[in-house]
């Protein structure tokens, strides 16, 4: 009489392409996308309709405020966690903006009166109340 095992296998029995080894599946892969091309049934892409297809689907996801909004969130998440990383873009930050004379000029003239930023079509922002 045979003994059932109750215990579930802890890697799934590997068949076909799966069982191979990775360099005879990179040889057989190799083939399928090669054979595609000969044939005609592979699509290349110009660069055009690369730069299209990328438009559109910018487009199409950027209108989702929401979904935009969360992948906000997310990354700066994500990137606010690593300290050693923030501390580093505030040293470059910092360095970068106090060689700005005229920006460094009008957040001085302001002082603390208004921290809330306006676009002044200067091709940067202005501290509001420094007119």
């Amino acid at each position: 009489m045979q003994e059932s095992s109750s215990e579930p296998t802890k890697e799934p029995l590997r068949r076909g392409f799966a069982a191979m080894e990775p360099r005879r599946q990179r040889q057989i892969a190799s083939k399928g996308g090669k054979a595609a091309h000969e044939s005609g049934r592979a699509h290349e892409f110009t660069p055009e309709e690369a730069r299209s297809a990328g438009r559109k689907g910018g487009e199409r996801v950027s209108t989702d405020r929401a979904h935009m909004a969360a992948i906000g969130r997310k990354g700066g998440a994500r990137v606010s966690t690593d300290r050693a990383h923030m501390a580093a873009i505030g040293r470059k930050g910092g360095a970068r903006v106090s060689r700005d004379r005229a920006h460094m000029a009008a957040i001085g003239r302001t002082g603390g009166k208004s921290r809330t930023k306006r676009f002044d079509g200067s091709g940067g922002p202005a501290v509001t109340g420094a007119a």
